[in-house]
């Protein structure tokens, strides 16, 4: 028992016993203050022991395992530390970049609204150098996206360019995934996490990514003749005329002293092109963090490797020039090569591979030049020299110019958020469906003029339900699911914020569209006409029953119970969401969604299998998984019940005199007694076509049939009076 627990019990029996003078109670109160004193200490003590070591904890870097993953080249990483933390990576004792969590830095939140965490490395030149995914609750990850192909995405990052803008990525490597298909929205949720963040980091510390870097990425095939023209590959010719003749040589003036060749091999446009890409990946696996490669080849009559290098170990004829800034050529950075792999190259005399280290200080983005000393004809190395020069500039398109400042930032200057750049991008999606939307709307306000037409529920809501599948469903993503409906739920029980689900426009549209139709007509409005699986199961039923596939009725007694199979489904989903809402995503599989629309039957077999067996069991009982397994429909129809109106219309004679709405409907939302279920109707207003058809619906038949007699009798009396003046 703690001491003021104790000192509670003493002062109540002391009190019972005695009569508590003033004394005793001060002598009794004091006691409880120190007693509380000890217990305050006690609970200070203890938070201050777990906010230790929590700090210790975040302020430890990474480990050896997630440095190897995100920063391969790395040596070590210090702690987590600064604002936004992030671990300094170095190596060679230099600070080369930086590790961070995205969940640290942005508090990056996913589609479920919960916590995504990816850890990143970043160079400081802004080069994403791994990303590796440690924590994510995203549905559509865990339904119909496996591991691997989450791990390739994420993977797939490392080389992403966050300095430069969005377009400039995507023409740079158009083949650079922007997101997962089939998890668009969440990939690309990631995506922005790990670039966001990167920015960040490196806003924060003011790196050197405000200087210019190179191009390390694109390659395409180039001849010589392009890589000459194109200034990838500098050459310049020196005739015998532009040697001073005190060098001692005598030629014919046009005849070609020396033409030399230069060109930076690191790009690997131009160092592939001109090694081969195989070599070429092992000339860049051998170098070191900062070093350049350089060729120098020559053509003619004067050499420019002499013979001294082999005992001197230096280059005497010739060297780098970047501005005032001389870099001597030695012979253990040189290696030769025998020949050039660029399509049409010549054949060449001399043909010099020079490797420029970090320690140079050679910058690949500024021009330099080679200079070639010539000495005299007689070799004895005191006569006079001449030098000539090869200068070279880098194409502009191998300078990447940083777009990352501590305040713009030009890949989203107005400082949008994620889901309003996605609405951007969307426009015409969102376009499309608001434009169906509306054309559904009038519909549904316009019914009882349009059912009067049957040609309306036969052929337009066939090309109705056509469109959803094919353009809404297979192309723009819009199938809604129960695992919306969970994370919605989720999201209002843990801090609901709109922005988690207005990243996809499509889904958000329809889901607001739907919180509208549910008031006015019923969960029937996207069950019946915006449900992309539900249209494939209506459209090849209708191909089905023209084939002449049997139809099989349900006993009504059977069906009534079979229906509840779908609530009890969802209800079950619910549960266990309570509890874990990954396990609950698992389960939803049930759902046969992802399969046929959102991945069109590219997945694994069994789920395929599912999928087609929903499909043929609809062949025979029309929307099978509607009626009985669906628990989208279930979570819809509950709060359905709230509809204001009842827009289908009925009689009395309705299930008493007549049975053909009941016996006629596609999924036996009629009940034998008339009224129709507003849990399971669908709304696709075949009832109703039939209400307004005089030649079907038995009380207005009788009303036409009566209508006719009457017109028949005054036609006939009119005759009868024509006669008789005739």
């Amino acid at each position: 028992m703690t001491a003021p627990a104790l000192t509670f019990v003493k002062l109540w029996v002391f009190v019972a016993d005695d009569g508590l003078t003033e004394v005793k109670v001060l002598s009794v109160m004091t006691g409880i203050i120190a007693g509380m004193k000890h217990l305050v200490l006690q609970v200070l003590f203890i938070l201050l022991l777990l906010v230790t070591s929590t700090t210790k904890a975040d302020v430890a870097g990474p480990t050896a395992n997630e440095l190897a993953s995100v920063y391969p080249d790395a040596e070590n990483a210090g702690p987590y530390q600064g604002t936004p933390p992030a671990a300094e990576v170095s190596f060679a004792g230099a600070t080369v970049g930086y590790v961070f969590s995205t969940a640290s830095v942005i508090n990056s939140t996913g589609y479920a609204g919960e916590t995504i965490d990816v850890l990143v490395g970043v160079s400081a030149d802004g080069i994403i150098q791994g990303a590796m995914l440690r924590k994510h609750s995203e549905p559509i990850l865990v339904i119909g996206v496996s591991d691997d192909d989450l791990t390739s995405f994420v993977d797939g990052l490392a080389g992403t360019n966050v300095l430069i803008s969005a377009v400039e990525r995507a023409r740079r490597n158009p083949e650079n995934a922007d997101a997962i298909s089939g998890a668009t929205v969440s990939s690309a949720v990631i995506r922005d996490a790990v670039i966001r963040g990167a920015r960040t980091v490196l806003r924060a510390r003011n790196t050197s990514a405000g200087e210019a870097r190179l191009e390390r990425l694109t390659y395409e095939a180039k001849s010589w003749p392009k890589l000459i023209n194109d200034g990838e590959v500098a050459s310049k010719q020196f005739r015998f005329a532009d040697i001073p003749g005190e060098l001692g040589y005598d030629a014919a003036p046009d005849d070609s002293f020396i033409t030399l060749y230069a060109a930076l091999l690191t790009p690997p446009l131009i160092g592939g092109n001109l090694l081969g890409t195989r070599e070429h990946e092992a000339l860049l696996a051998s170098l070191g963090s900062g070093d350049h490669a350089i060729l120098i080849a020559a053509n003619g009559f004067y050499s420019f490797k002499g013979r001294n290098y082999r005992k001197s170990g230096v280059f005497d004829r010739i060297q780098i020039i970047q501005g005032a800034h001389t870099i001597p050529l030695h012979a253990a950075s040189y290696r030769n090569l025998e020949r050039l792999k660029a399509v049409d190259a010549p054949e060449l005399r001399e043909i010099g591979i020079f490797v420029l280290g970090a320690d140079t200080g050679f910058d690949a983005t500024s021009p330099w030049r080679v200079d070639l000393f010539i000495d005299s004809m007689s070799g004895t190395g005191t006569g006079p020299t001449y030098t000539v020069s090869l200068p070279y500039a880098l194409p502009s398109s191998y300078v990447i110019k940083p777009v990352l400042s501590a305040g713009a930032d030009t890949e989203n200057p107005t400082g949008q958020p994620l889901w309003q750049q996605i609405w951007h991008n969307r426009r015409s999606d969102i376009v499309g469906v608001g434009l169906l939307l509306t054309l559904l709307t009038v519909v549904l306000v316009f019914q009882d003029k349009l059912v009067r037409y049957r040609q309306f529920r036969d052929a337009g809501r066939l090309a109705f339900l056509a469109f959803v599948l094919v353009w809404l469903g297979w192309y723009a993503g819009g199938q809604l699911s129960v695992l919306q409906v969970l994370t919605f739920a989720h999201a209002l029980l843990q801090g609901f914020e709109w922005e988690h689900f207005l990243v996809d426009p499509v889904i958000f549209m329809l889901w607001g569209f739907v919180a509208v139709t549910l008031l006015f007509w019923g969960r029937g409005v996207y069950c019946g006409w915006l449900c992309p699986f539900g249209a494939m199961q209506e459209l090849l039923n209708a191909c089905a029953r023209r084939l002449g596939v049997p139809q099989l009725q349900v006993p009504f007694a059977v069906h009534e119970r079979l229906w509840a199979i779908k609530y009890v489904i969802f209800i079950g989903l619910f549960a266990v969401s309570l509890h874990t809402l990954r396990e609950a995503m698992v389960l939803s599989e049930v759902e046969p969604f992802k399969t046929a629309i959102s991945l069109s039957f590219i997945r694994n077999w069994p789920f395929v299998l599912y999928a087609a067996f929903l499909l043929l069991a609809g062949l025979f009982i029309e929307r099978f998984f509607c009626r009985y397994l669906c628990p989208l429909g279930a979570a819809l129809a509950i709060p359905a019940r709230l509809r204001m109106f009842n827009w289908l219309r009925r009689r009395h004679q309705c299930g008493r005199e007549c049975q053909i709405c009941s016996e006629r409907c596609t999924v036996q939302a009629i009940h034998p007694t008339g009224e129709i279920n507003p849990n399971e109707c669908i709304y696709c207003l075949e009832c109703q076509t039939y209400y307004m058809d005089d030649h079907i619906c038995p009380p207005l038949v009788a009303a036409r049939k009566k209508r006719e007699r009457r017109l028949a009798l005054a036609a006939g009396e009119v005759v009868n009076r024509e006669a008789d003046y005739g």
